[in-house]
């Protein structure tokens, strides 16, 4: 089944104006300037048509501070506790209304864990988070229902995250039945099939939709749906954990725009989760880079993906594929594995691997001290003892000294390789 989209131009949006269509480029430019969302704005004024300085920021939704979520380790006949695993640990940033923050790093780094403990799908370990300055984590009963309206989440995988038994009127609608009172009406079927019809063709799908089950859909459309889900119960932030890492390239592209036109039409503000770093270009204002379970370094977008002063940083932003055939690009390939966030390293996490602290002849005080976080200008934070020698320049002269050297050291390792190389 393809991702066919039959629907007119203009769906309907629940509050009767008009949604973007997924039909339709995106009304959004991506200049990438950190621009937020103005409740004032005139309604079809894009972000980019707003001029900002850059110490006029939008006012700040989430702010999170000193985050710590442990997994407990249990061992023995007793299951005794053993340990932690340290999945996030010590995270302080913030998101302004409007913004897209995206959110780097390896698998296993705590990206998802950092977004699902933030809107409540865990308990935290510790610290503190708030939106729109109304505490997240003291929230109880009552209470904690009324601001799971403000948050939601749009999940990795378009088909475990539906329910296959329920058709998609059920599937949209539970959260509305959920939140149910006197006062919006949502226990009234009527009045749940409408607005999920409403959410539906902002999406891009058909209203009769509704009607079907998952099983009915492609992979992107599914994604549509849960899309669709998040936006049911009018939240003010949502988590995109990876939402378009399951989907076709091309699809992708639909589903990114689709999101940034939704965040235009009805004011959102998204932590963007994911693992493609040209999408993350694409789509964020802000971006953060983790790092077993720490935050190594944030910055406007344009300003990360052009001078990046974390060592972690570069190797990731390395990895990225050159387009352009005749330009010759070296990776910078580090080296070892990940250390377990069972028992992180002192000092530096990434001190182990880190190429920058070899080439200046491994400082102590990597694997001694721990980093700041601080602003090294502009907003540009990063965790780095020695952020100001952390330069492309200076990756590009590493990898030209050491690629001799990790050659003869894999050829040592495999003797036969020769040999084989020069066969057929």
């Amino acid at each position: 089944m393809t991702d066919s989209l039959d629907t007119p131009a203009d769906a309907g949006r629940p509050d009767g104006g008009t949604a973007a269509s997924a039909r339709e480029p995106s009304t959004v430019s991506r200049s990438g300037s950190g621009t937020g969302y103005d409740p004032t704005m005139a309604p079809g004024t894009s972000f980019d048509d707003v001029p900002r300085g850059e110490g006029e920021a939008a006012p700040v939704l989430i702010e999170i501070r000193d985050l710590v979520k442990y997994f407990p380790i249990h061992g023995g006949i007793f299951r005794r506790k053993l340990g932690d695993v340290k999945a996030v640990d010590g995270v302080s940033f913030s998101i302004h209304r409007g913004e897209v923050f995206g959110l780097v790093g390896e698998s296993g780094c705590g990206k998802s864990t950092l977004g699902k403990t933030l809107i409540r799908l865990q308990p935290p370990t510790s610290g503190q988070a708030a939106i729109s300055g109304e505490p997240i984590f003291d929230k109880k009963g009552r209470d904690l229902k009324r601001l799971r309206r403000r948050m939601q989440i749009i999940f990795q995988d378009p088909v475990g995250s539906l329910n296959p038994r329920m058709p998609i009127s059920d599937i949209i609608g539970e959260g509305l039945l959920a939140q149910a009172d006197a006062e919006n009406g949502w226990g009234k079927r009527k009045v749940r099939d409408q607005r999920v019809g409403n959410y539906l063709e902002a999406v891009g799908l058909r209203r009769d939709y509704a009607r079907r089950y998952p099983h009915e859909f492609s992979g992107g459309q599914r994604q549509r749906i849960g899309i669709a889900r998040s936006l049911a119960l009018d939240p003010e932030f949502i988590v995109c954990d990876e939402p378009v890492s399951a989907l076709d390239v091309s699809i992708q592209s639909q589903i990114l725009n689709l999101l940034l036109d939704l965040r235009r039409e009805f004011g959102l503000t998204y932590l963007f989760v994911a693992h493609n770093l040209s999408v993350v270009q694409y789509i964020s204002d802000r971006v953060g880079v983790m790092y077993l379970g720490k935050v190594v370094e944030i910055a406007q977008v344009d300003e990360l993906y052009e001078n990046p002063r974390h060592p972690y940083t570069i190797a990731l932003l390395s990895a990225i594929p050159e387009p352009n055939p005749r330009v010759r690009k070296k990776r910078l390939v580090l080296k070892g594995d990940v250390p377990s966030p069972a028992a992180p390293p002192l000092g530096c996490r990434f001190h182990t691997r880190c190429w920058l602290r070899e080439k200046l002849g491994n400082p102590e005080n990597c694997v001694t001290e721990e980093p700041d976080f601080r602003d090294i200008g502009g907003g540009h934070r990063v965790a780095c003892h020695w952020a100001e020698r952390a330069t492309e320049g200076a990756a590009v002269e590493y990898v030209a000294t050491h690629s001799v050297a990790e050659v003869l050291k894999t050829e040592e390792a495999e003797p036969g390789a020769e040999s084989r190389s020069g066969q057929g």
